[in-house]
């Protein structure tokens, strides 16, 4: 919540100033032409995904598929790019990648006296790496209002996938490499507004008033093992409601 406080704080100042620089220049056309460019940071509930290896040498094994509503995701600061087809069809792309290792360490036997504990043990440190990417493609039409300038309405699609692994080995003889990775495929309507403030500058919020997601999570305890698989299907209404500050050239 305290981070969700702070990128609204930070933003909304920059909605205001944007704005009130736009009132002192000159009144003229912002709105986008054929083949401009744009690109965006967004404050936002985007797509994505991430997993974490079950750990090995246990006697029996769950899995659920994580939830694809996206009231249950973080939200998330993102970026956008996209190209102006034409003055008023926009394709968009956005998307990340992350990947971390976290190095393994043996740990070391306790010491008893007899049956006294002299010095406690330590466990073992996991060896673990893991790796995601999400990716979005959308279309938007955009819309002009008579009497209102450089404020334009748009609706389009978005097709979204978003993709993580995870891989956990304990230096121990018994046990072998754990394995984890899901994916979740999206589709969504979108409808928002973008204001042109200035010639380069814009801002902007969008909502999917409909989308579809599928999510998919499977487990490899231990080598050996067939997969341990669990999926999901969700649909959402006034989903995944995004802030856009926005550059055009």
């Amino acid at each position: 919540m305290n981070i969700k406080k702070l990128l609204i704080s930070a933003v909304l100042p920059v909605l205001f100033l944007t704005t009130a620089v736009a009132q002192e220049v000159e009144a003229g056309d912002n709105t986008p032409k054929k083949n401009d460019f744009t690109v965006a940071a967004t404050v936002g509930y985007n797509s994505f995904t991430s997993v974490q290896a079950l750990p090995g040498g246990q006697d029996s094994y769950s899995a659920s598929a994580f939830s694809t509503n996206w009231s249950d995701k973080k939200l998330m600061v993102g970026i956008e790019g996209g190209w102006f087809m034409t003055d008023l069809w926009k394709l968009t792309l956005g998307g990340g990648l992350t990947f971390t290792n976290n190095p393994g360490y043996y740990g070391m036997d306790a010491i008893y006296n007899d049956e006294t504990l002299i010095l406690p043990g330590y466990e073992n440190v996991v060896n673990s790496n893991s790796f995601g990417y999400n990716i979005n493609l959308g279309v938007d039409r955009y819309f002009r209002l008579k009497g209102v300038k450089n404020l334009m309405l748009y609706a389009g699609v978005r097709a979204g996938y978003a993709y993580a692994v995870n891989e956990q080995y304990v230096p121990v003889e018994w046990l072998t490499k754990s394995l984890a990775e899901t994916f979740n495929l999206r589709g969504a309507l979108t409808f928002g507004v973008d204001y042109f403030v200035l010639p380069y500058m814009y801002v902007g919020l969008s909502v999917d008033p409909v989308c579809y997601t599928y999510g998919y999570v499977a487990y490899k305890p231990q080598a050996g093992m067939d997969k341990l698989a669990a999926d999901n299907h969700g649909f959402s209404f006034l989903a995944a409601p995004t802030i856009k500050l926005g550059f055009k050239f």
